[in-house]
Formats: C-alpha cells, sequence, structure tokens
C-alpha cells in the first residue's frame, strides 16, 4: 500500500502541471480568438487545449469565423454534448447548421436549415432572456418559408420578446418585419424610435443608415452615417459597414476601398466582421 502512495503522490506535480498547461492554452487560444487570430488559436487547441465542452466550443467557433461550417457544426456539438445545458453552445450549433444550408447543394440545404432552427429554438428553451438566441431565432423564422418552420406571425412574436429586453432592439426587429411586409413608411418610423430610445448606440445609426439608403435616400444615409462616425470616431464597425453598403450599391468606390484598408489595419476584435470578409469586399472592388 505505501508503495501505491509514494508513486500516486509522485504523478501527482505532473498530473496538475497537465491540467494547468491545459487551463493556460485554453486561455491563450481564447485570447488569440478575440483578437482574430483564428488559425492560430486553433492550432494552440489542437496541441494542449483540452477536450471539455469550452475547448470543443472555442475551436467551433474558430472554424466558423474561418468559414469551415462542416467542421464548426462538428465541434458544437461536442461542445453541447458535453453540457447539454448550454444556451450558447446551441446558439453556435445553430449558426453553423445555418451557414451550411446557405453553402449547401438544394438537395441538403433544407436539412441544414430545419437544425439551425431546432438549434435556435432549444437556445431560446435553455435561456429564454438571451438576446442574441432570441435575435437569431427571429431572423430565422423572418427569412425562412412556411414549410421550413418560418413565418411572420412567429417572428412577430419573437420582436415583442426582444422589445421586453431590449426596447431599441426590438424597434428594429419590427422594422424588418414591417418592411418584409412592405410597410417601408412603419419600418423607418421604426428604426428612427431605435434611434432615438438608444441615440448613442452606433449599431442604431447604421441600421437606419442602411435602410435608408436601400429605399433611394441617400442624403439622409449619410448623414445618419456622418452621426455614427461623430459618436464612434474611428470605429472599425462603421468604416466596414459604410464601404459594404457602398460597395453592393456600386458608388463611392474609390472611398469603399480607402475604408476597407483603413480597416484592415484596425485592432479588429472577434466581434467585428473577419479580415477575410474585408479582403473578399476589396476584390470586388477591384473587379469593379
Amino acid at each position: 500500500m505505501r508503495v501505491v502512495v509514494v508513486l500516486f503522490l509522485i504523478a501527482l506535480p505532473a498530473l496538475f502541471g497537465q491540467d494547468s498547461a491545459k487551463i493556460g492554452d485554453l486561455s491563450e487560444a481564447e485570447h488569440l480568438y478575440s483578437h482574430t487570430d483564428y488559425r492560430a488559436s486553433l492550432t494552440l487547441l489542437r496541441e494542449g487545449g483540452g477536450s471539455s465542452g469550452k475547448a470543443y466550443a472555442l475551436a467551433g467557433q474558430d472554424y466558423y469565423m474561418l468559414g469551415n461550417f462542416k467542421k464548426a457544426s462538428q465541434a458544437f456539438e461536442r461542445a453541447l454534448a458535453a453540457e447539454p445545458a448550454n444556451s450558447e453552445y446551441a446558439l453556435w450549433l445553430g449558426r453553423s447548421y445555418g451557414r451550411r444550408a446557405e453553402t449547401a447543394s438544394p438537395l441538403f440545404a433544407p436539412k441544414y436549415a430545419g437544425k439551425a432552427r431546432t438549434c435556435f429554438e432549444k437556445a431560446v428553451a435553455l435561456d429564454p432572456n438571451s438576446e442574441d438566441a432570441l435575435s437569431d431565432l427571429f431572423s430565422y423564422y423572418l427569412e425562412a418559408p412556411g414549410f421550413l418552420g418560418g413565418g411572420y406571425k412567429k417572428a412577430e412574436q419573437i420582436a415583442n420578446r426582444i422589445a421586453q429586453l431590449d426596447p431599441s432592439q426590438g424597434h428594429v426587429a419590427q422594422a424588418e418585419l414591417a418592411e418584409k411586409r412592405k410597410e417601408f413608411d412603419t419600418a423607418e418610423e421604426e428604426l428612427r424610435w431605435a434611434v432615438q430610445v438608444a441615440p448613442t448606440k452606433v449599431g442604431r445609426l447604421l441600421d437606419l443608415a442602411q435602410y435608408l439608403a436601400r429605399r433611394g435616400q441617400i442624403a439622409e444615409s449619410e448623414a445618419a452615417f456622418d452621426q455614427a462616425a461623430k459618436i464612434a470616431p474611428n470605429s472599425p464597425r462603421v468604416d466596414f459597414a459604410r464601404a459594404q453598403l457602398y460597395i453592393e450599391q456600386h458608388r463611392n468606390l474609390a472611398q469603399a476601398k480607402a475604408l476597407l484598408n483603413k480597416y484592415l489595419q484596425s485592432n479588429l476584435t472577434s466581434n467585428d466582421p473577419s479580415r477575410a470578409q474585408a479582403e473578399k469586399l476589396l476584390k470586388e472592388v477591384a473587379g469593379a
């Protein structure tokens, strides 16, 4: 017995050292992810990030950001299997299946879309107050046809729940719903209410600017972009949104190129559009 105890005590430092290394690797991988170095984060996870739900989920986010949605969904399946009650994992799994549906052939797209809906609904059921989960479920109901579980009535119910948690985001959801119904005056009114309710939220001004541009109200759109830039000077998010809109509408392409180059030089986070997205838009400008 004494020999067993001694051997166990000898092994303890090594065991704790391995666990500490895994924790350290995971922490460093999270840091790399937050600074948009997704490949380095993934490499670190493969080498020693462990096999916890958190490690699988982070790998899934890395794969998602790198555009490998199949591997992302596989990683989030493992994460959710490890922690079945985790709403965030269900949400990211839904996002991964949603992107697989967008990029799949017509034969497989409905299957992945159905899985995305199931995951979004599960995420909301697990955490009814998750604004991210409610927002993604709202978008699914708004965009998906009825035979895939979508519908405006379902979307409206979720929009009302969003409004209870975040009134400004609730106005945005109602605006999106009104635009789908071709109730354009109502859509603009809802977006202007969103700005009034949360005047310091840059996202609300960007929503308004993009909508006004789609409706051909260019001068008002530019004014909203300018106001967003005043609230958040040198914001990468504002630069990207403005450049993306210019490219979509085939105008101000030289300015769009300058904004994207500036964006690529910015200190981005995982909440910003990826560098790959910006580089793709730059190629579109070059080919225009």
